[in-house]
C-alpha cells in the first residue's frame, strides 16, 4: 500500500507514525511541495496518526526548533522531538540560524 504525501500548507500538524515526531508546517511552498519524511517515514496529517509509544534515545528532530530545506521554502516547527532526521523531497533539512540582533550601544 503507498501512501500518499499530504498537501503542504501553512499551520498544517504532521506527524510521523513510527516515532514521536511532530511538526507544524510555518512555511508551505505555493505549488504544495514534495513529500516530508521521518528518517524513511512519511509524515501524515497528525490528526490520522496513531503515534508510536517508543521514544528515541537521541531525538534527531529537536523539540522547538525550526527545520527548513536548503532553498529555505519549507519550514518545520518542531512540536515533540523524534528520532529524525527530517528530509523533505529527498533532501536532508537543517535547523533554522536564528537571526542576529542588533547590537544596543
Amino acid at each position: 500500500m503507498t501512501t500518499k504525501a499530504p498537501q503542504l500548507r501553512t499551520g498544517e500538524q504532521l506527524a510521523c507514525p513510527t516515532c514521536t515526531t511532530k511538526v507544524v508546517v510555518v512555511v508551505a511552498p505555493a505549488d504544495g511541495g514534495a513529500e516530508i519524511r521521518c528518517g524513511e517515514t512519511l509524515l501524515e496529517p497528525a490528526k490520522s496518526v496513531t503515534q508510536s509509544a517508543e521514544k528515541a534515545t537521541e531525538p534527531g528532530v529537536l523539540i522547538g526548533k525550526r527545520y527548513v530545506d536548503a532553498d529555505e521554502t519549507v519550514e518545520l516547527l518542531c512540536s515533540a522531538a523524534g528520532s529524525g532526521p527530517l528530509v523533505y523531497g529527498g533532501s536532508a533539512m537543517t535547523v533554522k540560524a536564528a537571526k542576529a540582533l542588533p547590537a544596543s550601544d
